[in-house]
C-alpha cells in the first residue's frame, strides 16, 4: 500500500509541477502580448485628448484605459454626424468626396482600432489571472504531492518497524 501511495504522490507532484509552469508560461505570454500591444499603439502615435504637456513629453495612448476613453469620445463625435451608418447614408450610397461620409468612417475606424485595443488588454489580462491562479494552484497541488510522498516513507518505515 505504501508503495502505491508513493507513486501517487509522485504524480500529484508531477502534475503539479506541470501547472506551475503553464502558470508561468501564461504569465510570460500576457507580459510579452501587452509589450506587444503597447509598442503598436505608440507606433500609431495617438495623442487625441492628451492634454499638450503630455504630447510635449512625448506620452500617446497605450492602456486600455486611455484607449477606451478616447474611443468613446470618437464614438460619440462620430453619432453627431449620423446616429448610424444607414442615416448616414439615407437612400443613397457611400460616397467618398461627401467629407461627412469620410469623416464618420475615418471615425468608425477610430473607434473600431481603439476598442480592439481595449479588447487585447482585456485578453492580455485574462491570461495573466489564469496564469496566476495556475501557479497558486499548481504550487498547492505540489505541496500536496510532497506531504502523500513523506507520509508514504513513514507509512513504509512503520512497516518495516513492525515487521522486525
Amino acid at each position: 500500500m505504501a508503495k502505491g501511495m508513493k507513486y501517487l504522490a509522485l504524480a500529484v507532484m508531477f502534475i503539479g509541477v506541470v501547472a506551475v509552469v503553464l502558470g508561468g508560461v501564461f504569465i510570460g505570454l500576457a507580459f510579452d502580448k501587452k509589450d506587444l500591444l503597447q509598442d503598436e499603439m505608440r507606433a500609431e502615435r495617438v495623442t487625441y485628448l492628451l492634454p499638450e504637456e503630455e504630447v510635449a513629453k512625448g506620452n500617446v495612448i497605450d492602456t486600455a484605459d486611455e484607449a477606451n476613453d478616447v474611443a468613446d469620445t470618437v464614438r460619440e463625435h462620430r453619432r453627431a454626424i449620423a446616429p448610424t451608418y444607414g442615416d448616414l447614408l439615407g437612400d443613397g450610397r457611400y460616397d467618398p468626396t461627401n467629407p461627412d461620409h469620410l469623416s464618420y468612417n475615418q471615425a468608425m475606424n477610430m473607434e473600431n482600432y481603439l476598442y480592439l485595443a481595449v479588447m487585447g488588454f482585456g485578453v492580455v489580462d485574462l491570461a495573466l489571472g489564469t496564469g496566476i491562479a495556475l501557479l497558486v494552484i499548481g504550487l498547492g497541488i505540489a505541496i500536496a504531492g510532497v506531504v502523500l510522498f513523506l507520509m508514504s516513507r513513514r507509512m513504509s518505515l512503520q512497516t518495516v518497524v513492525t515487521s522486525t
